[in-house]
């Protein structure tokens, strides 16, 4: 069992039957007091951040998440249906977890997925995908001169050059929705 001396950002603990990552730890000292460790965690299953105080020598359950790869298979009502690429077991994904991930899944993606247990946490896209474009907005007047929308095949919208048109397959950062080439 670890101690609350020991936390370290980027740990998983289950507090409560929740299970947290570690955003930050500070050991604190103060004068007339017991020291204590301050640490903000963030829920990751509601992704909400809580703050939290545990004294040096009180126990706290490390948790270990599991990595795996899935490849996307295709969307079956408000749920993911994803192939785990290492027992051929098909894992159901729920759209919580994906959240704006969703609009850069086609079949064939491969992510990984971070479990504890059977308990899926987090899925991570590649951060680039090649997509094709399959309309173009023409450029708005309020907007800068040298970019335009663009609709890709799985309905993210990204700012494009002028240049690119339907049909053309580009390269986009999945973290931050730009524009990166055309392929």
């Amino acid at each position: 069992m670890t101690t609350a001396n020991q936390i370290t950002p980027g740990m998983t603990l289950n507090i409560e039957g929740k299970i947290y990552r570690v955003e930050s730890s500070v050991k604190v000292t103060v004068a007339k007091g017991t020291p204590f460790v301050k640490t903000k965690l963030r829920n990751l299953i509601t992704d909400e951040t809580i703050e939290k105080n545990f004294k040096l020598d009180q126990p706290v359950q490390e948790v270990s998440l599991l990595e795996r790869t899935l490849e996307f298979l295709y969307p079956e009502g408000k749920e993911y249906l994803f192939l785990d690429i290492g027992n051929l077991e098909q894992v159901q994904v729920p759209a919580s977890i994906l959240a704006d991930k969703v609009h850069y899944l086609k079949e064939g993606i491969q992510v990984k997925a971070m479990f504890y247990g059977e308990t899926i946490f987090a899925v991570e896209l590649p951060q680039f995908l090649e997509i094709m474009v399959v309309k173009t907005e023409s450029s708005d007047p309020t907007r800068s001169a040298s970019t335009k929308k663009a609709v890709l095949e799985t309905g993210a919208k990204v700012d494009v050059p002028l240049f690119i048109e339907s049909g053309d397959v580009i390269k986009v950062d999945t973290q931050t929705s730009d524009y990166i080439q055309r392929v």
